[in-house]
């Protein structure tokens, strides 16, 4: 556990400083946890109670369209990144996606109401997890300008560029999904690129 809460603070320490304060209350709040693959950690209804921190494996949050039968990859996660289903997480409502393990995963996890109490004790963790949401609304808004502006092509290449790595370990639907793409044109792509 000692190496995945170092992992956890260098994460935090390139977002915004952590005190040592800060960090000796913080790291007390984290948990081991480990599933195994194709495990639903979240299921649409429920609310998320945890923040994850993924240490080892892959997971995926996911949409399932109103039939049941159609379903959206939203996002990935891996190490060295946060994981959970955000919105319900700090909203403490219930979710709208799954959060599943696509690999065995190792994480560690920190509950809400210990989250909460960081943020009552520490301004500094204000201010990390402002930090660390204007990241992400940042990169939630560059992905959905690629979604609606860029060909299948551009997403495929662009896909390449950030994480070339997760063609190997991720089925290709899921990623045909994340990047909106037909199934049949991701293989199409796939076999012209230059790996």
């Amino acid at each position: 556990m000692e190496k995945d809460l170092r992992s956890l603070r260098q994460f935090l320490e390139a977002i915004h400083p952590v005190s040592d304060e800060l960090w000796q209350d913080l790291q007390a709040c984290w948990q081991p946890v480990v599933f195994k693959r194709k495990t639903i950690l979240t299921a649409a209804g429920e609310t998320e109670r945890y923040l994850y921190f993924v240490t080892e494996g892959i997971q995926r949050a996911f949409y399932l369209g109103p039939d049941d039968r159609r379903e959206a990859t939203v996002i990935f996660t891996y190490p060295p990144s946060f994981s959970g289903v955000a919105d319900s997480f700090l909203t403490q409502t219930p979710s709208t996606f799954y959060l599943e393990t696509l690999t065995a995963s190792r994480l560690l996890r920190i509950g809400h109401d210990s989250y909460q109490e960081l943020l009552v004790k520490h301004p500094a963790f204000k201010d990390l997890t402002f930090h660390f949401m204007a990241q992400v609304i940042k990169g939630i808004l560059v992905r959905q300008a690629e979604i609606q502006c860029f060909t299948a092509e551009e997403k495929f290449r662009s896909f390449l560029t950030r994480s070339p790595h997760m063609l190997n370990l991720v089925p290709h639907k899921y990623l045909a999904s994340y990047l909106s793409i037909d199934p049949s044109t991701f293989s199409r792509l796939l076999a012209t690129a230059k790996l």
